[in-house]
Parts: structure tokens; C-alpha cells; sequence
């Protein structure tokens, strides 16, 4: 219900999408009120008709699409064709010089979401409409390898890759991402980034490697100032492009080879990956200082500290929570991929000891590891939810209406899973690895690595004290705004790149992160 002013006549439409009062007529408002409270189906089917027509014209990305086509129509002089009547149509006329200016000058501040390609600003270069300065920041062309890819989610990696990426062509710059044909939708765009989609082999072993070969091979030829891989693995192959005079750069996740899944020559094949990403590539970034301290100690080696982000989240309408039979407030969360190494088992363990009312939701992707998670899967109940991977609106509401997040994990780099939990206000309980605690520091909660009855005890205890959780939740959030939003860590690869390319960085304020490693502070323990 909304009183009938301008612009939200165009959005509700009486009886279909909702209705409208007069303004300042209260007994209209009244009989509206009780009318939808008698007819609750029909304001349910209200409810939905909005939804559908904001999805349908009022999307981010209908949004970009329409700025696009004005940039270019601002940079070619033309005037809109069609007439609906709507921007775009035939009396539209020529935008005015300053108007122009004003444009151009919001896309060099980056004022606008991510573009899918530059041929606004290059147009204008040609008709000499942009006089570039000497102190301009110059465009960087940037290809992603090592991940799955976009769209879908994973791990970390793809998350970056998105995250990352759209920040980054938001500030000018050009961003390729390797993906692999099975992951990844087909498309040669996504939120401003390149897509490249290639084959490779479905097996445990092969799959990164194969696919990070044959990504290497394809970025040889293709203009790019900087490959940028990800993760151990891929870290073998970064010597390559800097043959053909390209820069690379590893970000280093995690010591994967301390995974549990991984059998001796795996585990030793990601040993080398990891002094490759140090020997290797023309510069190496690390998302903890923990993984910053031990590049130090095992290698002498110098690496740049540029951590994972997370998302601020404010709490969602629940709706899909719903139909899978849960409650706001009403359970404990974990997301993450159902691997030996997450912990699941133990969260599942110490949960099957408590007496609560309170649900667990397991929600998460399968890994390699089929044995493990089908044994997981068969302590599914009423009570134990087992949910796949979530994302979208579906993942807001079931992160922000959870009521603890718990992240049992014996191996860690940086969690983005902790992080967006963080982000979305919530109390947060991980194991005592010391990225988690890096992560965490005061504001939130930490049990003893793979202790179930720690585990157990610190549930119990967060379970009986809301006033702790809320506590613990407005502090995580804090810490997020503080230190973890992906603009800056955006800013901060980019001052990277340019380190590594040798070019002035007048127009990059930010400070390159201190390379001095501080030993993390003891963090709280539950009771």
C-alpha cells in the first residue's frame, strides 16, 4: 500500500501489484488495511505480480544496459530512435557539451557499475572529447586463470573472480576470466567481465591442471598486461606468459596440499605449487598474514598481504527458508563445501549432542570427496537440514535470518563463507586454525580444532545467551566495514598490478599493506 504520488502510480498498480490511497486520508488507508487483511491470498498474489514486474523492468541490469546505450549514443552524437515514448524516444535531443562533460566525467570517477566494454571512453578518445592527463590512471588489461569460473559458485576463488573482477573493470580496466565450459553458462559476458570458456578433464587430479594449461596456452596470444592466477596448482604454469613479456601474479588461498583429500602425489605436486607461487610469478599475494608468516619463515620470501572480502548484508523477508521448514532465528548455519577438511562431520557430531529446539543447516556444494559426503548426508532429519549449494536472494535470507555461524574447519586460507557470514550480522563460532582467529579476532567466537565436546559446549552456551549473539553480530559486522570490503581490496590489487607493470600510481591513494606480520591476539572463548 502506498498514497498515490507521482512515480509509484507507474509501479503499483490497483489490485494487481497493490493499492494506492490519497494522501493524508487516513480512513481510505483504514479500509485499505482491513481489506487486505480479510483477503490475505489476494494480497500474497499482489505480492508476488510486484516481484515479477520488478524483475521484469526494473532490474540492475536492465539499469546498466540502458546507461551503456546513452554512454555511446553521448560518444557517437546520435539521438534515440525509438519513440515509446520512454528515455530513448525521437524528441529526445542532443545531450548539450556539458552535459556530455558530466558523463564522461562520472565514468573516469568510476562513479558508475561495471561496464562491459570501453567503447564509450575509446570513441570519445577518438573524437578528442577525453583529453587523458599525464596523471590518469592507465587502463590495464587482466586475465583470471585457476578457477571454475562465474555465475556458478564454488569456493573462494570463483567468488574473487566475480567480486574482484567487476570492481575491477568498474575502474577502468579490462578483465578476462578463464572458466571451465562445464561451470560456467555460455556467455561472453558477465558483470562486465570476459568470459573464456574451455574444456577440460572431470577428474579429481586432472581438472585444474588440464584447464589451467590450456588457459595459459590461449592468454600467450591474446593482449593482456597481467595473468593473474589462483591457487596453488595453477601457480606451476606462472612462469609461462612471463615468457611472451606478460606479468604475473599467484594470490595464494591456502596450503591446499594440507588437504585431507588429496592422496601423496597430489599432495606433493601442490608442495611444489607452493614454493612456485613464491619462484615463480613476477609477485605473489597472500589473503591472511598467517599464510604471510609462513612464506617468510619457510621461503625468505617477501609476499604482498591483500585479503578475501565479505558482503554487508541486511537482514531479509524469509521466504525460501520457509519452504525448507525453518524459522528465522531458529538454527545454526554452516556453509562451505562438504569436504573432510571443513569439519562438517565434527559440527554434525557436537550437534547430535545437544537438547535444542534449534535446527542445523548444512548448505553447501559437493567436492571430490563423494564418500564423505554421502556419509554426511545420511544424518539428514527433521532437524538436520541438508541443503545444496545457495546463492542469490536465497542465500541473503538464509544467511542474515540465521541465528550462529559456525565454521568447524581443521584447514583454512581466509574464509569467504566466514567473511559474508560476518557481513550479515550474525554471531559467528570457529574453529581455533589461526586464519580463523585472524579473521575473527574480538568479534566473535572460537572452540578447540576438532574438539566435538568443545564445539558442543560453546552451542550450548551461545544457544542460551541471545544478548551475546547480537553482541558478537554488530561487532562482526563492524569489523567487516572496517577491514574486509572488496572495493579496497579492489584498490589495493590494482596498486599492485601497477607496481608490477613499473607504472606511475599518482591516481592511486591507497597505501600498499604493511608488510610486517603481527602475531594474532588470544581471541575470546565462549563461557
Amino acid at each position: 500500500m502506498a498514497t498515490d504520488l507521482g512515480s509509484r502510480r507507474e509501479l503499483v498498480h490497483a489490485g494487481k501489484t497493490g493499492l494506492l490511497y490519497r494522501v493524508g486520508d487516513v480512513d481510505q488507508l483504514v479500509s485499505a488495511i482491513e481489506f487486505l487483511s480479510a483477503q490475505p491470498d489476494l494480497a500474497e498474489r499482489m505480492g508476488q505480480a510486484g516481484r515479477a514486474q520488478v524483475r521484469q523492468r526494473y532490474t540492475a541490469e536492465g539499469h546498466y544496459e540502458a546507461l551503456m546505450g546513452l554512454y555511446e549514443r553521448l560518444a557517437s552524437g546520435t539521438k534515440q530512435s525509438s519513440g515509446d515514448g520512454r528515455w530513448g524516444s525521437k524528441q529526445d535531443t542532443r545531450p548539450t557539451p556539458s552535459a556530455a562533460r558530466t558523463a564522461v566525467d562520472r565514468v573516469e570517477s568510476n562513479a558508475f557499475v561495471p561496464v562491459k566494454h570501453f567503447a564509450f571512453e575509446r570513441a570519445l578518445r577518438d573524437r578528442g572529447s577525453i583529453k587523458h592527463k599525464e596523471s590518469q590512471k592507465p587502463m590495464l588489461r587482466v586475465a583470471f586463470i585457476g578457477g571454475r569460473g562465474v555465475v556458478s559458485k564454488y569456493s573462494g576463488i570463483e567468488t574473487y573472480y566475480e567480486e574482484i573482477g567487476k570492481r575491477l573493470t568498474g575502474m577502468g580496466h579490462e578483465v578476462t576470466a578463464y572458466c571451465r565450459t562445464y561451470f560456467t553458462p555460455p556467455g561472453e559476458w558477465h558483470n562486465g567481465i570476459r568470459v573464456v570458456r574451455l574444456p577440460t578433464i572431470r577428474s579429481k587430479h586432472l581438472e585444474t591442471l588440464v584447464h589451467t594449461f590450456l588457459s595459459t596456452l590461449h592468454v600467450l596470444v591474446q593482449p593482456c598486461d597481467v595473468v593473474h592466477y589462483h591457487a596453488l596448482g595453477p601457480a606451476l604454469f606462472s612462469f609461462i606468459p612471463r615468457l611472451a613479456g606478460k606479468r604475473t601474479v599467484v594470490t595464494v588461498q591456502g596450503l591446499d596440499w594440507q588437504g585431507k583429500k588429496w592422496g601423496r602425489i597430489a599432495a606433493a605436486v601442490l608442495r611444489l605449487g607452493e614454493r612456485a607461487a613464491v619462484s615463480l610469478p613476477t609477485g605473489t599475494m597472500v589473503v591472511s598474514r598467517t599464510l604471510q608468516q609462513h612464506y617468510g619463515e619457510h621461503y625468505g620470501a617477501g609476499t604482498s598481504y591483500v585479503p578475501n572480502g565479505g558482503l554487508l548484508r541486511e537482514r531479509s523477508l524469509p521466504d525460501k527458508i520457509l519452504d525448507w521448514g525453518l524459522e528465522p532465528g531458529k538454527y545454526i548455519l554452516f556453509l562451505g563445501r562438504f569436504s573432510p577438511e571443513k569439519g562438517c562431520h565434527l559440527l554434525v557430531e557436537a550437534y547430535e549432542q545437544l537438547d535444542t529446539n534449534v535446527k542445523l543447516v548444512m548448505a553447501g556444494a559437493l567436492s571430490y570427496c563423494d564418500d564423505y559426503a554421502r556419509q554426511l548426508r545420511t544424518h539428514a532429519s527433521e532437524c538436520i537440514k541438508m541443503l545444496d549449494w545457495v546463492s542469490g536472494e536465497a542465500l541473503d535470507e538464509l544467511l542474515t535470518n540465521a541465528m550462529l555461524f559456525v565454521l568447524p574447519s581443521d584447514l583454512e586460507g581466509l574464509s569467504l563463507a566466514l567473511l559474508d557470514a560476518m557481513g550479515a550480522g550474525l554471531c559467528v563460532l570457529g574453529s581455533d586454525v589461526p586464519e580463523n582467529r585472524e579473521a575473527i579476532d574480538d568479534s566473535g567466537f572460537t572452540f578447540r580444532r576438532g574438539d566435538v565436546a568443545d564445539l558442543a559446549d560453546r552451542l550450548r552456551f551461545l544457544i542460551a545467551n541471545p544478548a551475546v549473539r547480537e553482541a558478537a553480530g554488530e561487532a562482526a559486522k563492524r569489523r567487516i566495514r572496517e577491514h574486509y570490503q572488496w572495493q579496497n581490496i579492489a584498490a589495493e590489487i590494482e596498486r599492485a598490478y601497477f607496481e608490477m607493470m613499473g607504472w606511475e600510481q599518482t591516481a592511486v591513494p591507497a597505501k600498499k599493506p604493511s608488510g610486517r606480520v603481527e602475531a594474532p591476539a588470544e581471541k575470546r572463548r565462549a563461557g
